[in-house]
């Protein structure tokens, strides 16, 4: 579950990891609940996704890993025609993935405007990656 952006990490690029950064936080684990894992573990596994090595993954998991992407509204300068108004609204995909084949996948939405979730997911642990990989977007579109 990842809590706070994890600075320093040792990727050779760090803005290509699944949540566009690094995070550090707790094992939601089945008898590792709340755990911290160890820096390495964080690294190696959590934040790269196939965590199928980590020795506190559980066998009977739904995913490995999950992935997303942003749907972004029009700009001005990309806007077709003087009638097409800039979006409010962003478009997270994700597909959610097992021995790398897809096994879920859908869409969220968020309000850019009013700083809200309109469509969230169910699982609390892949809406908060998908808090964290927005996060790590907007950091990177508004500067």
């Amino acid at each position: 579950m990842p809590v706070s952006k994890l600075e320093g990490g040792s990727w050779p690029h760090p803005a290509r990891l699944p949540l566009g950064c690094g995070w550090r936080g707790h094992c939601t684990a089945p008898g590792h609940e709340n755990q911290i894992p160890a820096q390495e573990v964080v690294e190696t596994f959590c934040n790269l996704g196939y965590a199928s090595g980590c020795q506190w993954s559980p066998d009977q998991r739904a995913c490995d890993s999950v992935r997303f992407s942003v749907l972004a509204p029009p700009t001005g300068r990309h806007q077709k025609n003087v009638s097409e108004l800039p979006a409010s609204l962003l478009h997270l995909t994700y597909v959610c993935e097992r021995d790398h084949l897809p096994v879920e996948h859908g869409k969220l939405q968020f309000d850019l405007q009013r700083g809200t979730w309109l469509r969230v997911h169910g699982d609390a642990r892949i809406q908060r990656m998908a808090e964290c990989f927005l996060e790590s977007h907007l950091s990177k579109t508004r500067t």
